[in-house]
C-alpha cells in the first residue's frame, strides 16, 4: 500500500499530529483525521526523512562471512593492491553480499543508498551485475543508486575505460572518478575520460578525492573548472576531500567559494584518522553536504554497520558538534543532504514530500542522533518496510 495514516507522530520532535499519505507522498500534516486510510499508530516517536546511505561499497562487504583478518599496509595504494588479491580468493559475491548490507541498512532507517562498485580489468562488470540484481530486488524496500568505479585506476590499467563505458552500459547511473593525480598522474586525461563519459550518457559524476593538501586542492580546482566548462552545476559530487581539511584557511576558502559556484556537493565520512571538510563552514556557504559510511567490514577495515543515525553521530562527534541546533545540521548530512546530492526532490517531512519516513522513539533529534534507538519503523513510498528495527524482507544467508 502506498497510503497510510500515522497518528501520533512527532515531526522533528515537535508535538504530535498525524501524517496523512496518498499515492505515496505525504497529503497532510495535521488537520482533520481522514477515516478511509490503514493505520499505523506511532506512539509519540519522532517522525524523519528516511536516511540517506549516500557513498558506501556494496559490492565489497564482508557481512556474515568469516571475520577477515586485517594485515594491510598503511597506504592507500596497499589496501587497492590487497583487494584485488583477495577479492577472488575470499570468495566475495557481489550480489550475495550486497543484498546484505543493503538489508541492514534498510533495518536501520535507510531509503536511499548511492554505491561504488568496482570495475576493473580483473572484476570486469561482475560487481555491477551483482549489484544490480539486488537493486532490482529490494526495488519496493530501498532505491539503490549504481555508481561505476575504477577503484584501481583507470588510465594506469588499459582496458578500463573501455570497461568504464560497457558498465554505464549495464546499468551505472553516475560515473566514478578517483585521485586523478595520486593514482591516474594524469588529471587531465583523467578527467577528459569520466567526464567524457558524463557527458556521453548524460549522468552524474562523483569523484574520490583522497588528496591531501596541495595536491588535493589542484585537482579540486580543475574539477570546478571542468563542471563550470560543462554547464554541470548540481550534477557533481566529490567524495572525501580531505583537501578541504587542510590548515591553509585562505586557499580552503577559496575552494569553498569556487564549490558553490559549481553547484559541487560535498561527501563525508567523517574518518577519524584524516583532516575532513567542516559541515559547519560547508553550510554556511550553501553547499550541500551528505554523508556515508564508505566500506563497511571489507578487507579495507573492520568498522562500520550501516546505521546511518550512527554515521550522523560520528560526523557531529568528529566536527565537534555539539548544540542540539548543531546536531540537527549532523542529521542533515544523512537524510536530506544525501538526498540533495542524490538529486531527489521534495525530500523531508512536509506537504508534498515523498513519504520516505523514519520513526524513532526520543525526545528530541538531538536525543535521537546521539543515542541511536533501537525499535524504529521505516516507511518507503508509503509502505512500511521496517518496524521495530525488523525488515520485511529477508537477505541471503
Amino acid at each position: 500500500m502506498t497510503d497510510l495514516l500515522i497518528t501520533n507522530a512527532r515531526p522533528y520532535g515537535e508535538p504530535a499530529t498525524d501524517i496523512t499519505i496518498r499515492g505515496g507522498h505525504i497529503a497532510a500534516i495535521g488537520g482533520p483525521r481522514p477515516t478511509d486510510l490503514p493505520t499505523h499508530d506511532a506512539s509519540n516517536r519522532i517522525a524523519l526523512p528516511g536516511l540517506v546511505e549516500a557513498h558506501t561499497h556494496l559490492d565489497k562487504t564482508m557481512l556474515g562471512m568469516p571475520w577477515y583478518v586485517n594485515e594491510v599496509g598503511p597506504r592507500l595504494i596497499d589496501k587497492i593492491d590487497n583487494e584485488r588479491a583477495e577479492r577472488r580468493r575470499l570468495g566475495i559475491d557481489p550480489a550475495r553480499q550486497s543484498a546484505r548490507q543493503a538489508a541492514q541498512t534498510a533495518g536501520f532507517g535507510a531509503t536511499h543508498i548511492r554505491t561504488h562498485v568496482d570495475v576493473d580489468t580483473e572484476v570486469g562488470l561482475a560487481g555491477i551485475e551483482g549489484v544490480a540484481a539486488t537493486q532490482a530486488a529490494l526495488r519496493d524496500i530501498i532505491d539503490i543508486e549504481i555508481v561505476a568505479f575504477p577503484q584501481s585506476g583507470l588510465l594506469v590499467r588499459p582496458g578500463t575505460l573501455e570497461l568504464m563505458d560497457a558498465a554505464m552500459r549495464a546499468g551505472g547511473q553516475v560515473v566514478g572518478g578517483l585521485d586523478p593525480c595520486a593514482i591516474d598522474r594524469d588529471p587531465k586525461g583523467h578527467l577528459d575520460a569520466i567526464f567524457g563519459l558524463a557527458t556521453k550518457y548524460g549522468a552524474p559524476v562523483d569523484i574520490h578525492l583522497h588528496e591531501p593538501g596541495e595536491m588535493g586542492a589542484f585537482s579540486m580546482e580543475l574539477i570546478i573548472e571542468r563542471t563550470l566548462a560543462l554547464s554541470l552545476q548540481g550534477c557533481v559530487t566529490i567524495s572525501h576531500a580531505f583537501c578541504l581539511g587542510m590548515p591553509d584557511d585562505a586557499a580552503v576558502g577559496a575552494l569553498i567559494e569556487g564549490l558553490h559556484r559549481a553547484g559541487i556537493a560535498i561527501l563525508t565520512t567523517a574518518p577519524a584518522s584524516r583532516p575532513v571538510p567542516a559541515v559547519k563552514r560547508l553550510a554556511a556557504a550553501g553547499i550541500v553536504t551528505a554523508a556515508g559510511s564508505d566500506g563497511m567490514r571489507d578487507t579495507w577495515g573492520p568498522y562500520g554497520n550501516g546505521d546511518m543515525l550512527e554515521r550522523a553521530m560520528l560526523v557531529g562527534l568528529r566536527n565537534n558538534l555539539r548544540r542540539d541546533d548543531e546536531l540537527r545540521l549532523a542529521l542533515d548530512t544523512a537524510t536530506t543532504g544525501g538526498a540533495a546530492m542524490l538529486g531527489l526532490p521534495d525530500y523531508g517531512v512536509a506537504v508534498g514530500c515523498q513519504a520516505d519516513l523514519l520513526l524513532v522513539e526520543a525526545e528530541t533529534v538531538a536525543e535521537a542522533v546521539v543515542s541511536r534507538p533501537a525499535g524504529r519503523t521505516t516507511i518507503k513510498a508509503g509502505r512500511i518496510t521496517a518496524h521495530d528495527g525488523t525488515l520485511r524482507f529477508n537477505p541471503p544467508a
